[in-house]
């Protein structure tokens, strides 16, 4: 069996390719980062107060540097979504295993950043179905969980399309908070 933290895969379909995030990818996601119809998308649930709105160079380098850290203490995977087309990272993926006490236990929990220009339905679609798959494996859980807000119609689009559902229940975080607008793959 493949030990997502010993050995990264990655993976690829006619437009996108899902690997690793790099350093060199810095210029690229801060593209995604910085893009403020982008951010009001992304899922910072759980994330100690990080909105991952950045604006400098050294702010996205620190960004990079961290979800590297996190992968060597095994923490959480962050994939870089580069287009073919273009040759540029457009967002990223993270997807870590939950174990907890409430719905989303057991449980691969996927984080979808990309650019606004790619908030389209029809591509996100394409960039899901790379790592849907292969997750149930690589994070050894029954589910996946991503959130997707009420603005986020194409999102909402192609994960319902995916076959994804909207769940009623909250996520509740490490510090009890809870957290809505989730929707579900088993």
């Amino acid at each position: 069996m493949v030990d997502v933290y010993k050995n990264c895969p990655s993976f690829e379909n006619e437009y996108y390719i899902l690997r690793m995030v790099d350093k060199a990818d810095k210029l690229d996601l801060l593209n995604v980062y910085s893009d403020e119809k982008a951010v009001s998308f992304f899922n910072s649930d759980n994330c100690g107060g990080d909105n991952f709105h950045y604006t400098t160079e050294n702010r996205m380098a620190q960004a990079i540097e961290y979800w590297l850290w996190e992968y060597d203490r095994q923490g959480f995977v962050r994939w870089a979504i580069v287009s073919k087309a273009t040759k540029e990272a457009i967002g990223t993926i993270e997807l870590f295993h939950r174990d907890a006490e409430d719905y989303f236990t057991n449980c691969g929990l996927l984080r979808l950043d990309i650019r606004s220009d790619y908030e389209i339905a029809s591509e996100i679609v394409k960039i899901l179905k790379l790592i849907i798959e292969p997750a149930y494996v690589l994070f050894h859980c029954d589910k996946i969980a991503t959130k997707a807000i009420a603005l986020a119609t194409e999102r909402i689009s192609a994960l319902k399309a995916l076959g994804f559902k909207q769940s009623e229940e909250k996520l509740i975080g490490h510090d009890g908070m809870e957290y809505d607008s989730y929707f579900v793959l088993k």
